[in-house]
Protein backbone atom coordinates (compact mmCIF):
# COMPACT_ATOMS: atom_id res chain seq x y z
CA UNK A 1 0.00 0.00 0.00
CA UNK A 2 1.38 3.34 -1.02
CA UNK A 3 1.42 6.73 0.65
CA UNK A 4 0.27 9.93 -0.97
CA UNK A 5 2.88 11.92 0.89
CA UNK A 6 0.17 14.44 1.82
CA UNK A 7 -0.75 14.45 5.47
CA UNK A 8 -3.55 16.22 7.21
CA UNK A 9 -5.57 15.96 10.37
CA UNK A 10 -4.58 16.33 13.97
CA UNK A 11 -5.43 15.01 17.39
CA UNK A 12 -7.82 17.95 17.65
CA UNK A 13 -9.59 16.86 14.43
CA UNK A 14 -9.98 13.31 15.70
CA UNK A 15 -11.20 14.50 19.12
CA UNK A 16 -13.82 16.74 17.48
CA UNK A 17 -14.99 13.81 15.35
CA UNK A 18 -15.10 11.53 18.40
CA UNK A 19 -17.10 14.06 20.41
CA UNK A 20 -19.58 14.46 17.53
CA UNK A 21 -20.04 10.67 17.29
CA UNK A 22 -20.48 10.27 21.07
CA UNK A 23 -23.10 13.06 21.07
CA UNK A 24 -24.97 11.26 18.25
CA UNK A 25 -24.99 8.01 20.25
CA UNK A 26 -22.72 6.04 17.87
CA UNK A 27 -21.58 2.63 19.18
CA UNK A 28 -18.24 2.98 21.08
CA UNK A 29 -16.60 0.18 19.06
CA UNK A 30 -17.64 1.93 15.83
CA UNK A 31 -15.98 5.10 17.17
CA UNK A 32 -12.75 3.16 17.83
CA UNK A 33 -13.00 1.68 14.34
CA UNK A 34 -13.34 5.18 12.89
CA UNK A 35 -10.33 6.35 14.95
CA UNK A 36 -8.25 3.47 13.53
CA UNK A 37 -8.94 4.64 9.96
CA UNK A 38 -8.59 8.32 10.84
CA UNK A 39 -5.02 7.68 12.00
CA UNK A 40 -4.23 5.81 8.78
CA UNK A 41 -5.66 8.72 6.79
CA UNK A 42 -3.67 11.37 8.63
CA UNK A 43 -0.47 9.38 8.09
CA UNK A 44 -1.01 9.63 4.34
CA UNK A 45 -2.39 6.11 3.80
CA UNK A 46 -4.24 5.91 0.49
CA UNK A 47 -5.29 2.26 0.52
CA UNK A 48 -3.72 1.73 -2.92
CA UNK A 49 -2.92 -1.85 -4.01
CA UNK A 50 -0.14 -1.71 -6.64
CA UNK A 51 -0.33 -4.09 -9.60
CA UNK A 52 3.23 -5.20 -8.78
CA UNK A 53 2.03 -6.58 -5.40
CA UNK A 54 -0.64 -8.97 -6.76
CA UNK A 55 -1.18 -11.79 -9.25
CA UNK A 56 -4.31 -13.05 -11.04
CA UNK A 57 -6.40 -15.71 -9.34
CA UNK A 58 -8.18 -18.89 -10.51
CA UNK A 59 -11.12 -20.60 -8.78
CA UNK A 60 -13.58 -23.50 -9.02
CA UNK A 61 -16.94 -23.09 -10.69
CA UNK A 62 -20.19 -23.82 -8.82
CA UNK A 63 -21.50 -25.50 -12.00
CA UNK A 64 -18.82 -28.22 -11.64
CA UNK A 65 -19.41 -28.98 -7.95
CA UNK A 66 -21.56 -31.89 -6.75
CA UNK A 67 -23.57 -31.07 -3.63
CA UNK A 68 -25.37 -33.73 -1.61
CA UNK A 69 -29.05 -32.76 -1.37
CA UNK A 70 -29.23 -33.33 2.38
CA UNK A 71 -26.10 -31.24 2.95
CA UNK A 72 -27.70 -28.41 0.94
CA UNK A 73 -31.00 -28.66 2.83
CA UNK A 74 -29.23 -28.66 6.22
CA UNK A 75 -27.03 -25.72 5.25
CA UNK A 76 -29.99 -23.61 4.09
CA UNK A 77 -31.78 -24.40 7.38
CA UNK A 78 -28.76 -22.95 9.23
CA UNK A 79 -28.59 -19.78 7.07
CA UNK A 80 -29.79 -16.22 7.74
CA UNK A 81 -30.08 -13.63 4.94
CA UNK A 82 -28.83 -10.06 5.27
CA UNK A 83 -29.49 -7.47 2.57
CA UNK A 84 -27.40 -4.31 2.40
CA UNK A 85 -30.07 -1.63 2.16
CA UNK A 86 -28.36 1.62 3.12
CA UNK A 87 -28.25 3.16 -0.37
CA UNK A 88 -30.46 6.09 -1.38
CA UNK A 89 -30.14 5.88 -5.15
CA UNK A 90 -28.97 9.52 -5.25
CA UNK A 91 -27.04 8.88 -8.48
CA UNK A 92 -30.43 8.16 -10.10
CA UNK A 93 -32.06 11.24 -8.58
CA UNK A 94 -33.78 9.41 -5.72
CA UNK A 95 -34.09 10.67 -2.16
CA UNK A 96 -35.17 7.45 -0.48
CA UNK A 97 -34.01 3.82 -0.36
CA UNK A 98 -33.10 2.61 -3.83
CA UNK A 99 -34.76 -0.71 -3.01
CA UNK A 100 -38.17 1.04 -3.13
CA UNK A 101 -37.79 1.58 -6.87
CA UNK A 102 -40.46 -0.20 -8.92
CA UNK A 103 -39.04 -3.16 -10.83
CA UNK A 104 -42.01 -5.08 -12.31
CA UNK A 105 -45.79 -5.35 -11.98
CA UNK A 106 -45.92 -2.66 -9.31
CA UNK A 107 -43.37 -4.54 -7.16
CA UNK A 108 -40.20 -2.92 -5.83
CA UNK A 109 -36.90 -4.64 -4.95
CA UNK A 110 -37.98 -5.25 -1.33
CA UNK A 111 -41.31 -6.77 -2.45
CA UNK A 112 -39.49 -9.24 -4.68
CA UNK A 113 -36.83 -10.04 -2.04
CA UNK A 114 -39.50 -10.65 0.64
CA UNK A 115 -41.42 -12.93 -1.72
CA UNK A 116 -38.24 -14.82 -2.72
CA UNK A 117 -37.53 -15.52 0.97
CA UNK A 118 -41.13 -16.57 1.74
CA UNK A 119 -41.09 -18.92 -1.28
CA UNK A 120 -37.80 -20.51 -0.16
CA UNK A 121 -39.19 -21.05 3.35
CA UNK A 122 -42.26 -22.78 1.98
CA UNK A 123 -40.35 -24.86 -0.56
CA UNK A 124 -37.63 -26.10 1.83
CA UNK A 125 -39.29 -25.90 5.25
CA UNK A 126 -36.63 -23.56 6.68
CA UNK A 127 -36.77 -20.48 8.96
CA UNK A 128 -34.49 -18.35 6.71
CA UNK A 129 -34.66 -14.94 8.44
CA UNK A 130 -34.46 -11.82 6.25
CA UNK A 131 -32.70 -8.90 7.94
CA UNK A 132 -31.91 -5.52 6.37
CA UNK A 133 -28.80 -3.51 7.17
CA UNK A 134 -30.32 -0.04 6.90
CA UNK A 135 -28.78 3.40 7.21
CA UNK A 136 -30.43 6.14 9.27
CA UNK A 137 -31.85 7.44 5.98
CA UNK A 138 -33.42 4.19 4.70
CA UNK A 139 -34.78 2.59 7.87
CA UNK A 140 -38.31 4.07 8.15
CA UNK A 141 -39.41 3.72 4.52
CA UNK A 142 -37.96 0.22 4.17
CA UNK A 143 -39.59 -1.17 7.33
CA UNK A 144 -42.90 0.34 6.19
CA UNK A 145 -42.52 -1.47 2.85
CA UNK A 146 -41.89 -4.81 4.58
CA UNK A 147 -44.82 -4.20 6.96
CA UNK A 148 -47.25 -5.72 4.45
CA UNK A 149 -45.58 -9.15 4.85
CA UNK A 150 -46.95 -10.28 8.20
CA UNK A 151 -45.16 -13.67 8.06
CA UNK A 152 -41.74 -12.22 7.35
CA UNK A 153 -40.37 -11.59 10.88
CA UNK A 154 -38.70 -14.59 12.57
CA UNK A 155 -39.36 -14.81 16.31
CA UNK A 156 -36.44 -13.58 18.40
CA UNK A 157 -34.80 -11.67 15.53
CA UNK A 158 -35.24 -8.10 14.25
CA UNK A 159 -36.06 -7.16 10.64
CA UNK A 160 -33.21 -4.65 10.60
CA UNK A 161 -30.02 -3.47 12.22
CA UNK A 162 -28.46 -0.10 11.54
CA UNK A 163 -25.27 0.69 9.76
CA UNK A 164 -23.07 3.00 11.82
CA UNK A 165 -22.51 6.61 10.80
CA UNK A 166 -19.44 8.80 10.88
CA UNK A 167 -18.63 12.45 10.19
CA UNK A 168 -17.50 13.58 6.75
CA UNK A 169 -14.08 15.24 7.11
CA UNK A 170 -13.12 18.56 5.55
CA UNK A 171 -10.15 18.67 3.22
CA UNK A 172 -7.38 19.40 3.90
CA UNK A 173 -7.46 19.54 7.74
CA UNK A 174 -9.69 16.46 8.38
CA UNK A 175 -11.97 18.19 10.87
CA UNK A 176 -15.68 17.24 10.88
CA UNK A 177 -17.62 19.33 8.37
CA UNK A 178 -20.52 21.58 9.47
CA UNK A 179 -23.34 22.08 6.96
CA UNK A 180 -26.25 24.03 8.42
CA UNK A 181 -28.34 23.84 5.20
CA UNK A 182 -28.83 20.10 5.80
CA UNK A 183 -27.08 18.75 8.93
CA UNK A 184 -27.83 15.17 7.80
CA UNK A 185 -25.25 15.70 5.04
CA UNK A 186 -22.53 16.11 7.70
CA UNK A 187 -22.72 12.33 8.16
CA UNK A 188 -21.98 9.36 5.94
CA UNK A 189 -22.05 5.58 6.29
CA UNK A 190 -18.59 3.99 6.62
CA UNK A 191 -19.04 1.82 3.51
CA UNK A 192 -20.54 -1.67 3.59
CA UNK A 193 -17.40 -2.99 5.32
CA UNK A 194 -19.09 -1.61 8.45
CA UNK A 195 -21.43 -4.62 8.47
CA UNK A 196 -19.16 -6.65 10.75
CA UNK A 197 -18.80 -3.89 13.38
CA UNK A 198 -22.54 -3.14 13.19
CA UNK A 199 -23.52 -6.82 13.49
CA UNK A 200 -21.44 -7.16 16.64
CA UNK A 201 -22.37 -3.78 18.14
CA UNK A 202 -26.11 -4.31 17.61
CA UNK A 203 -25.96 -7.69 19.38
CA UNK A 204 -27.32 -9.41 16.26
CA UNK A 205 -24.22 -11.58 15.81
CA UNK A 206 -24.81 -13.17 19.23
CA UNK A 207 -28.58 -13.38 18.68
CA UNK A 208 -28.16 -15.34 15.44
CA UNK A 209 -25.78 -17.81 17.08
CA UNK A 210 -28.12 -18.21 20.09
CA UNK A 211 -31.00 -18.94 17.68
CA UNK A 212 -28.98 -21.81 16.18
CA UNK A 213 -27.87 -20.19 12.91
CA UNK A 214 -24.42 -21.01 11.57
CA UNK A 215 -24.13 -19.21 8.23
CA UNK A 216 -24.98 -15.77 6.89
CA UNK A 217 -25.59 -14.92 3.24
CA UNK A 218 -25.16 -11.19 2.53
CA UNK A 219 -25.91 -9.37 -0.71
CA UNK A 220 -26.97 -5.99 -2.08
CA UNK A 221 -30.69 -5.23 -2.09
CA UNK A 222 -30.42 -4.06 -5.72
CA UNK A 223 -29.24 -7.52 -6.88
CA UNK A 224 -32.33 -9.69 -7.37
CA UNK A 225 -30.16 -12.58 -8.62
CA UNK A 226 -28.74 -13.07 -5.11
CA UNK A 227 -31.00 -15.85 -3.83
CA UNK A 228 -29.65 -18.29 -1.21
CA UNK A 229 -30.27 -21.76 -2.65
CA UNK A 230 -29.58 -25.18 -1.09
CA UNK A 231 -26.84 -25.57 -3.72
CA UNK A 232 -24.96 -22.36 -2.83
CA UNK A 233 -25.46 -22.89 0.93
CA UNK A 234 -24.37 -26.53 0.55
CA UNK A 235 -21.22 -25.53 -1.34
CA UNK A 236 -20.24 -23.11 1.44
CA UNK A 237 -20.99 -25.57 4.25
CA UNK A 238 -19.03 -28.34 2.49
CA UNK A 239 -16.05 -26.05 1.86
CA UNK A 240 -15.47 -25.63 5.61
CA UNK A 241 -14.29 -22.09 4.80
CA UNK A 242 -14.85 -19.28 7.33
CA UNK A 243 -15.63 -16.80 4.56
CA UNK A 244 -16.40 -16.94 0.83
CA UNK A 245 -17.45 -14.70 -2.04
CA UNK A 246 -19.33 -15.56 -5.22
CA UNK A 247 -17.43 -14.25 -8.26
CA UNK A 248 -18.37 -13.82 -11.92
CA UNK A 249 -16.33 -13.54 -15.09
CA UNK A 250 -15.79 -9.88 -15.89
CA UNK A 251 -17.37 -8.47 -19.04
CA UNK A 252 -16.66 -5.18 -20.86
CA UNK A 253 -19.21 -3.46 -18.58
CA UNK A 254 -17.07 -4.47 -15.55
CA UNK A 255 -13.82 -2.90 -16.85
CA UNK A 256 -14.01 -0.06 -14.36
CA UNK A 257 -15.01 -2.21 -11.40
CA UNK A 258 -13.01 -4.06 -8.75
CA UNK A 259 -11.55 -7.54 -9.13
CA UNK A 260 -10.03 -10.41 -7.15
CA UNK A 261 -6.30 -11.15 -6.99
CA UNK A 262 -3.79 -12.94 -4.80
CA UNK A 263 -1.30 -10.91 -2.74
CA UNK A 264 2.25 -11.98 -3.50
CA UNK A 265 3.56 -11.17 -0.01
CA UNK A 266 1.44 -13.72 1.88
CA UNK A 267 -0.70 -15.58 -0.67
CA UNK A 268 -3.97 -14.16 0.73
CA UNK A 269 -6.90 -13.41 -1.57
CA UNK A 270 -7.64 -9.69 -1.95
CA UNK A 271 -10.38 -7.61 -3.51
CA UNK A 272 -9.01 -4.53 -5.28
CA UNK A 273 -11.56 -1.77 -5.84
CA UNK A 274 -11.20 0.96 -8.48
CA UNK A 275 -10.53 3.52 -5.72
CA UNK A 276 -7.53 1.41 -4.62
CA UNK A 277 -5.95 1.34 -8.08
CA UNK A 278 -3.29 3.94 -8.96
CA UNK A 279 -3.58 5.79 -12.30
CA UNK A 280 -0.58 3.89 -13.73
CA UNK A 281 -2.32 0.56 -12.95
CA UNK A 282 -5.68 1.43 -14.55
CA UNK A 283 -4.79 -0.42 -17.77
CA UNK A 284 -4.08 -3.62 -15.80
CA UNK A 285 -7.36 -3.14 -13.89
CA UNK A 286 -9.25 -2.97 -17.21
CA UNK A 287 -7.46 -6.03 -18.69
CA UNK A 288 -10.20 -8.69 -18.69
CA UNK A 289 -7.74 -11.41 -19.74
CA UNK A 290 -5.44 -10.73 -16.82
CA UNK A 291 -7.95 -10.13 -14.01
CA UNK A 292 -10.86 -12.33 -15.04
CA UNK A 293 -13.14 -12.26 -11.98
CA UNK A 294 -15.09 -9.56 -10.17
CA UNK A 295 -17.18 -9.67 -7.02
CA UNK A 296 -20.95 -10.09 -6.99
CA UNK A 297 -20.91 -8.82 -3.37
CA UNK A 298 -22.75 -12.09 -2.58
CA UNK A 299 -20.90 -13.14 0.56
CA UNK A 300 -21.07 -16.17 2.85
CA UNK A 301 -19.55 -16.32 6.29
CA UNK A 302 -19.51 -18.63 9.29
CA UNK A 303 -20.97 -16.85 12.33
CA UNK A 304 -18.65 -18.64 14.79
CA UNK A 305 -15.52 -17.75 12.80
CA UNK A 306 -16.69 -14.14 12.47
CA UNK A 307 -17.39 -13.79 16.20
CA UNK A 308 -14.02 -15.33 17.17
CA UNK A 309 -12.10 -13.06 14.76
CA UNK A 310 -13.93 -9.92 15.92
CA UNK A 311 -13.30 -10.83 19.57
CA UNK A 312 -9.61 -11.42 18.86
CA UNK A 313 -9.37 -8.02 17.11
CA UNK A 314 -11.51 -6.08 19.65
CA UNK A 315 -14.27 -5.48 17.12
CA UNK A 316 -11.97 -4.07 14.41
CA UNK A 317 -11.30 -6.36 11.44
CA UNK A 318 -8.77 -3.89 10.03
CA UNK A 319 -10.06 -3.90 6.44
CA UNK A 320 -8.11 -1.86 3.88
CA UNK A 321 -8.97 1.83 3.87
CA UNK A 322 -10.87 3.35 0.94
CA UNK A 323 -10.34 7.11 0.80
CA UNK A 324 -13.37 8.60 -0.96
CA UNK A 325 -13.23 12.29 -1.88
CA UNK A 326 -16.59 13.98 -2.49
CA UNK A 327 -18.39 17.27 -1.86
CA UNK A 328 -20.41 17.60 1.36
CA UNK A 329 -23.58 17.94 -0.72
CA UNK A 330 -23.20 15.33 -3.49
CA UNK A 331 -25.68 17.25 -5.66
CA UNK A 332 -23.73 20.54 -5.33
CA UNK A 333 -20.21 20.43 -6.84
CA UNK A 334 -19.48 23.87 -5.37
CA UNK A 335 -20.01 22.72 -1.75
CA UNK A 336 -16.88 22.07 0.37
CA UNK A 337 -14.66 19.09 -0.48
CA UNK A 338 -14.72 16.30 2.06
CA UNK A 339 -13.15 12.90 2.50
CA UNK A 340 -15.24 9.90 3.53
CA UNK A 341 -13.49 6.99 5.23
CA UNK A 342 -14.87 3.76 3.80
CA UNK A 343 -14.19 0.04 3.72
CA UNK A 344 -15.57 -2.71 1.45
CA UNK A 345 -17.37 -5.73 2.87
CA UNK A 346 -15.65 -8.12 0.43
CA UNK A 347 -12.20 -6.96 1.54
CA UNK A 348 -12.68 -9.16 4.64
CA UNK A 349 -11.61 -12.04 2.38
CA UNK A 350 -7.99 -11.18 3.21
CA UNK A 351 -8.62 -11.38 6.95
CA UNK A 352 -9.69 -15.03 7.05
CA UNK A 353 -7.22 -17.81 6.45
CA UNK A 354 -8.80 -20.45 4.22
CA UNK A 355 -11.27 -17.99 2.63
CA UNK A 356 -12.63 -19.19 -0.70
CA UNK A 357 -13.92 -17.91 -4.03
CA UNK A 358 -16.39 -19.68 -6.31
CA UNK A 359 -17.39 -18.73 -9.84
CA UNK A 360 -21.16 -18.47 -10.30
CA UNK A 361 -23.34 -17.75 -13.33
CA UNK A 362 -24.20 -14.20 -14.28
CA UNK A 363 -27.81 -14.96 -13.24
CA UNK A 364 -26.68 -14.47 -9.62
CA UNK A 365 -25.41 -10.96 -10.37
CA UNK A 366 -28.03 -8.53 -11.71
CA UNK A 367 -27.06 -5.22 -10.09
CA UNK A 368 -28.91 -1.97 -10.80
CA UNK A 369 -26.48 0.92 -10.56
CA UNK A 370 -27.94 3.10 -13.35
CA UNK A 371 -31.16 3.53 -15.33
CA UNK A 372 -29.44 1.54 -18.12
CA UNK A 373 -29.50 -1.48 -15.76
CA UNK A 374 -33.06 -0.65 -14.69
CA UNK A 375 -34.29 -0.74 -18.30
CA UNK A 376 -32.80 -4.21 -18.78
CA UNK A 377 -34.38 -5.44 -15.53
CA UNK A 378 -37.82 -4.04 -16.47
CA UNK A 379 -37.62 -5.56 -19.96
CA UNK A 380 -38.23 -9.15 -21.09
CA UNK A 381 -34.54 -10.12 -20.74
CA UNK A 382 -35.54 -11.70 -17.40
CA UNK A 383 -38.63 -13.64 -16.40
CA UNK A 384 -39.89 -13.58 -12.79
CA UNK A 385 -41.01 -17.07 -11.73
CA UNK A 386 -43.73 -18.20 -9.34
CA UNK A 387 -41.02 -18.29 -6.63
CA UNK A 388 -40.05 -14.70 -7.58
CA UNK A 389 -36.57 -15.75 -8.69
CA UNK A 390 -35.29 -14.22 -11.93
CA UNK A 391 -34.45 -16.35 -14.95
CA UNK A 392 -32.54 -14.87 -17.87
CA UNK A 393 -34.56 -15.78 -20.96
CA UNK A 394 -32.47 -13.79 -23.46
CA UNK A 395 -29.35 -15.55 -24.74
CA UNK A 396 -27.22 -12.59 -23.63
CA UNK A 397 -27.80 -9.49 -21.54
CA UNK A 398 -27.75 -6.60 -24.03
CA UNK A 399 -25.48 -3.59 -23.62
CA UNK A 400 -27.66 -0.50 -22.95
CA UNK A 401 -26.44 3.10 -23.01
CA UNK A 402 -29.10 5.79 -22.57
CA UNK A 403 -28.30 9.49 -22.98
CA UNK A 404 -27.58 10.69 -19.43
CA UNK A 405 -28.90 14.18 -20.26
CA UNK A 406 -32.43 12.71 -20.54
CA UNK A 407 -32.47 9.32 -18.80
CA UNK A 408 -30.07 9.48 -15.84
CA UNK A 409 -32.70 10.34 -13.22
CA UNK A 410 -35.59 7.96 -12.59
CA UNK A 411 -38.28 10.66 -12.92
CA UNK A 412 -37.08 11.68 -16.41
CA UNK A 413 -36.45 8.06 -17.40
CA UNK A 414 -40.01 7.01 -16.43
CA UNK A 415 -41.53 9.85 -18.50
CA UNK A 416 -39.81 8.50 -21.61
CA UNK A 417 -41.04 4.91 -21.14
CA UNK A 418 -44.67 5.63 -20.16
CA UNK A 419 -45.88 2.25 -21.50
CA UNK A 420 -43.03 0.26 -19.94
CA UNK A 421 -39.71 -0.99 -21.25
CA UNK A 422 -39.27 -2.09 -24.88
CA UNK A 423 -38.57 -5.75 -25.66
CA UNK A 424 -34.81 -6.31 -25.37
CA UNK A 425 -34.77 -10.14 -25.46
CA UNK A 426 -33.35 -10.12 -29.02
CA UNK A 427 -31.16 -7.03 -28.60
CA UNK A 428 -27.34 -7.10 -28.60
CA UNK A 429 -26.81 -3.42 -27.94
CA UNK A 430 -29.13 -0.42 -27.54
CA UNK A 431 -27.68 3.10 -27.60
CA UNK A 432 -29.90 6.18 -27.33
CA UNK A 433 -28.54 9.67 -27.96
CA UNK A 434 -31.00 12.53 -27.62
CA UNK A 435 -34.51 12.77 -26.21
CA UNK A 436 -36.68 9.84 -27.30
CA UNK A 437 -40.03 8.73 -25.84
CA UNK A 438 -41.12 5.14 -26.50
CA UNK A 439 -44.62 3.89 -27.29
CA UNK A 440 -46.09 0.55 -26.25
CA UNK A 441 -44.70 -2.79 -27.45
CA UNK A 442 -41.53 -1.45 -29.07
CA UNK A 443 -39.00 -4.19 -29.93
CA UNK A 444 -35.24 -3.80 -30.18
CA UNK A 445 -33.45 -6.41 -32.32
CA UNK A 446 -29.67 -6.76 -32.80
CA UNK A 447 -27.56 -3.60 -32.54
CA UNK A 448 -29.61 -0.40 -32.49
CA UNK A 449 -28.43 3.21 -32.22
CA UNK A 450 -30.89 6.10 -32.03
CA UNK A 451 -29.83 9.71 -32.36
CA UNK A 452 -31.56 12.95 -33.17
CA UNK A 453 -32.11 16.54 -32.11
CA UNK A 454 -35.14 17.71 -30.19
CA UNK A 455 -37.84 15.55 -28.63
CA UNK A 456 -38.65 12.49 -30.75
CA UNK A 457 -40.97 9.52 -30.45
CA UNK A 458 -40.77 5.83 -31.30
CA UNK A 459 -44.33 4.76 -32.24
CA UNK A 460 -46.09 1.85 -30.52
CA UNK A 461 -45.38 -1.56 -32.02
CA UNK A 462 -42.25 -0.38 -33.83
CA UNK A 463 -39.49 -2.94 -34.45
CA UNK A 464 -36.07 -1.30 -34.25
CA UNK A 465 -33.34 -3.33 -35.90
CA UNK A 466 -29.85 -2.45 -37.05
CA UNK A 467 -29.71 1.17 -38.19
CA UNK A 468 -33.38 1.50 -39.04
CA UNK A 469 -34.69 5.01 -38.42
CA UNK A 470 -38.03 4.89 -36.55
CA UNK A 471 -38.92 8.36 -37.84
CA UNK A 472 -38.92 7.13 -41.47
CA UNK A 473 -42.39 6.58 -42.91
Amino acid sequence: MGSSGRKGGSDAGLEKARAKMVAAGVDPVAIENFAHYYRLLEHGETGMIPESSIEPVEMESLADVEIDEQVGADALAATAVIKLNGGLGTSMGMERAKSLLCVRRGLNFLDIIARQVLALREQHGVRLPLILMNSFRTSGDSLDALGRYADLPVEGLPLEFRQNMEPKLLLPDLTPVTWSRDPDLEWCPPGHGDIYTALRGSGLLDQLIEQGFRYVFVSNSDNLGAVPTPRTAGWFASSGAPFAIEAVRRTPSDRKGGHFARRLADGRLVLRETAQTAPEDQAALADLDRHRYCSTNNIWFDLHAMRATLEERHGILGLPLIRNEKTVDPSDPSSPKVVQIETAMGAAIEVFEGARLVEVGRDRFIPVKTTNDLLVLRSDVYEIGADFSLTQVATDVPFVDLDSAHYKFVGEFDKRFPEGAPSLAKADSFTVAGDWTFGQGVQVVGTVELSGKGAQRVPSGEVLSGDADPTDG
